[in-house]
This record gives structure tokens, sequence and C-alpha cells, in this order.
């Protein structure tokens, strides 16, 4: 059997892109299950959602925006730390960058580790490596809630944290007035999880609760469609928590009756295929994600620092 390709290497294949607009005044762009990203118009500067993995990457969005606003963009809002959405920053030029304190800590702590593992899985996003400049560091943190005034009759802008998810610092933006959610990458719509870095039991439990309790009627996610209409969030967010109740289950199976990693990521493909193998970055992902899983059960509460080297090692011994 032929060895299967590292995580994303070999998909180099371009994704169409697509910029829809919401409501007034509030965009997504979306790329068949690459990362998504956002703005958000107020009266006189815009707040940009997610920076891409380059500065080239993220020129190519401001790019199409510009077609619909010529505002400045003074926040550059981070839903968490991972480099495909933080390294692009650059192209901004954004007033301050804010994200979450765990954020902040997570870059000084693992950043560039995780721009070197993340451009090795996944080399197609990382568009003019040598236009990043470095490491991404927010100005403005926060722990629990913050609110931006649009101006005029736009409402505010939400930045909250809903508890630990896909990582330790996730927030959501949200939109109460037009009931639209970013929500990085605590929700996906129809694209496999990667949970290398999570909080299985907190992200599948209390923090799906609160993001649900939000109530919205249009979701971004972190990859995938933009999802209109309540029913069809709500369906998202629960097809999200039965992925990672799907891992909890079978890793956990594998794992009380003193089997191997190995044994859990097979019982966890075998299990999750069926409904999620079809989804964008599903083979990518799944070693990690029950690696990390696996650590969980361990008692390994903070995520070990993905490297290079791990990467490839985790890689051979699952999907290998």
């Amino acid at each position: 059997m032929a060895k299967k390709p590292f995580a994303s290497s070999a998909d180099l294949g371009e994704k169409k892109e697509t910029l829809e607009v919401l409501a007034e005044g509030v965009y997504a762009l979306t790329a068949e299950g690459d990362p998504n990203v956002g703005a958000i118009e107020a009266e006189d500067f815009i707040i940009a959602f997610e920076a891409r993995a380059t500065p080239k990457a993220g020129s190519d969005w401001l790019e199409m925006l510009r077609e619909h606003t010529d505002k400045p963009v003074k926040y550059l809002v981070l839903s968490h730390y991972h480099a495909v959405r933080v390294l692009g920053a650059a192209a901004f030029n954004a007033e301050s960058i804010i994200a979450h304190e765990k954020t902040k800590f997570l870059v000084e702590e693992r950043g560039m580790e995780d721009w070197h593992s993340e451009y090795g899985r996944m080399p197609r996003l990382f568009r003019d490596p040598d236009s990043i400049p470095g490491l991404t560091h927010p100005d403005i943190v926060f722990n629990d809630r913050l609110e931006i005034p649009l101006g005029g009759d736009r409402g505010s802008l939400v930045l909250e944290y809903c508890g630990r998810g896909h990582t330790a610092g996730d927030i959501v933006a949200w939109l109460p007035k037009q009931k639209i959610l970013f929500a990085g990458d605590l929700v996906e719509a129809a694209a496999a999880l990667y949970t290398g870095d999570a909080f299985h039991f907190d992200w599948s439990t209390n923090t799906l609760d609160k993001v649900k309790s939000l109530g919205a009627e249009v979701l971004v996610g972190g990859r995938g469609a933009v999802v209109h209409g309540r029913e069809n969030v709500d369906a998202a967010i629960e097809q999200t928590r039965g992925f990672l109740n799907g891992m909890k289950e079978k890793v956990g199976e594998v794992y009380n009756r003193g089997g191997t990693v190995k044994e859990a990521f097979e019982a966890t493909h075998e299990h999750l295929a069926p409904q999620y193998g079809m989804w964008p970055i599903f083979e990518h992902c799944l070693p990690f994600d029950v690696q990390r899983i696996w650590d969980e059960f361990d008692g390994i509460d903070w995520p070990r620092v993905w490297t290079a080297e791990r990467d490839q090692e985790v890689w051979d011994k699952l999907q290998g």
C-alpha cells in the first residue's frame, strides 16, 4: 500500500475563493474548505477577522474587499494563534491587533514552532512565505468579552471567549443586531476538525453550548461554506460536537482497555470516516487529533508543542 502524503503537503490545487456580502457592511471569504476570513464595516473603519497565512494571502483578500469598501482597517481580530490564521497580519496595516490573552501567551510560547509545523503541513496556504516579517503579536488582549461600537445604526461587534476549545484562546465575533457569527475554528461547516491543540472535553460540552446559546442565524465557521438559517447553524454546531464526541468515545474505549494509540486511531477512523471522511483535511487532521485526545486521557491538560519533527513522527506512527 502506498504511503499517504504527509498532511496536506500534496494538496497543491488552487481553491475557488468566494466573497459573500452577509448584510450591509458584513463580508465573508470562503474557499472550498480552506480557512475562512471576514470583515465588518464600522462608520469610519473596518474590523478584519483573521489574517491568513502570509501578507501576500492577506493582500489578495483585501484586494477583493476593496471592491466593496475603501475604509481603513482599524482592528485586526485573531480568533486564535495558529500560523495560517495570523502570519499575514502585516498586509492589513491595522492600528491594533486584538486577541484573547491566552492567544498572546501561545504565540510567545510556541508561535515559531507552529509556524514551521503548519508550513510543512499546508504549504499551499503560504503564498510567498518570504513576505512574512515575523510572528504576529496582539497589542490588545482581553479574557472574557470586548464590545466594539460600529457607529450609526450598525450596532456593535462583540468579541467573546466561550471557553477552551480548538485552542486555549479561541474567540468568536458576534453581531447581535444582524445575528451573524464568525466562529473561527470552534465550528466547522462540512470540514473536518483539527483538534491537535484542543481541549476536547470542554469544547464538546460547555464551549459549544455557549456558542449555540448566542442564537446565530448566519454562521461563518473556520472552514466550509457560510451557513444560513438558525436550524442549519445549530446543525453545524451539532455536527462539530458529533465529531468530537465520536473521538472521545472511540479513543476512550481503546484507552480504557489498555490498547495503543495506533489502535485508537484505527477505531476512530473507522467510526468517523463514513460521515466525515469526504470532508476537507479529514485524513490530514485525524492523526494529530487522536494523539492530542490520547494525551488528554493520559492526564496531559496543556497541549504538547507540535514541531515539524513531532508532526512527522506522529504521522508515520498513525497514518504510516
